[in-house]
C-alpha cells in the first residue's frame, strides 16, 4: 500500500485503436523474427537475414513510438498536472532504455 509520500502505481490503458495497433506491429516484429530463424535455420544469406532483422527492429521501435505518444499526451500530462515527479522520472528511466 502506498504510503503518505507515495503515489499508487499507475495503470496504463490504452484505447481499443491504440492497443490494436501496438499488437499489430508486435504481430509483424514476430513474424518477422521467426522469418529469421528460419533462414538462419537454412543457412541463407547474411545480407537477408540483416535486413530481415532491419524489419524487426523497425516493427519494435514502431510499438514503442505507439506507446511513448499515447503515454506523454495522457500520462505524463496528468503525472504533470498532479505534481507526480515519480512517473515522469520513471518515463526519462524507460526512454533511456528503448533508446539504447
Amino acid at each position: 500500500m502506498a504510503g503518505p509520500e507515495e503515489h499508487p502505481p499507475h495503470r496504463h490503458v490504452h484505447s481499443e485503436k491504440e492497443q490494436k495497433a501496438i499488437l499489430n506491429r508486435l504481430s509483424r516484429a514476430a513474424g518477422h523474427l521467426e522469418s529469421v530463424r528460419r533462414m538462419v535455420e537454412d543457412d541463407r544469406d547474411c545480407s537477408e537475414v540483416l535486413i530481415q532483422l532491419s524489419a524487426v527492429r523497425s516493427a519494435i521501435t514502431n510499438a514503442g513510438k505507439i506507446i511513448l505518444r499515447h503515454h506523454l499526451e495522457h500520462c505524463i500530462v496528468d503525472a504533470v498536472q498532479n505534481d507526480e515527479h515519480e512517473r515522469i522520472e520513471e518515463l526519462k528511466k524507460a526512454i533511456d532504455q528503448f533508446i539504447k
